[in-house]
């Protein structure tokens, strides 16, 4: 019988310390299509890494900082300029749903057209879009001429 205390504290650590998963945490839940899923699942590895660390994973941006995407009138806006700041950057004054950021965002120029899409896929069809399928011949397309809105 002494190994029942044991047993349950045990039981109660395990399930306290165990990853907890989150509507905020597993936003792929969120896409239905097969085709948009198997560019997501590559972006949302490429956005953590490449993206969250300044826009954080939840989307959200780090405060009057840097900028959300998530539910942001300025990302949701031009597909093509924010594939365009992807691979080139942005320097200067921009309005996110009412707030002024001037935090320059790096160029990633080591991107390359298939992550890009793979990224955009995957934050332009989570949060509340539906994009669709953004491909690498869209972004070699965009990646051409500079978007009027830039």
């Amino acid at each position: 019988m002494r190994w029942i205390p044991a047993a349950i504290l045990c039981l109660t650590f395990g399930f306290s310390c165990a990853p907890k998963s989150t509507n905020e945490d597993n936003t792929l839940a969120q896409i239905s299509d097969p085709e948009v899923m198997k560019y997501a699942v590559d972006g949302k590895r490429l956005y953590e890494n490449h993206c969250g660390n300044c826009h954080q994973n939840d989307g959200k941006g780090l405060g009057k900082l840097i900028p959300p995407l998530r539910e942001a009138d300025y990302f949701k806006e031009s597909v093509h300029r924010s594939i365009w700041i992807m691979k080139h950057g942005q320097k200067g004054e921009i309005i996110v749903n009412g707030q002024v950021y001037n935090q320059d965002m790096p160029a990633s120029p080591q991107l390359t057209p298939l992550e890009i899409a793979q990224i955009s896929t995957y934050v332009f069809n989570i949060w509340g879009m539906e994009e669709g399928i953004i491909t690498s011949s869209d972004v070699e397309k965009y990646l051409r001429e500079r978007p009027k809105n830039y």
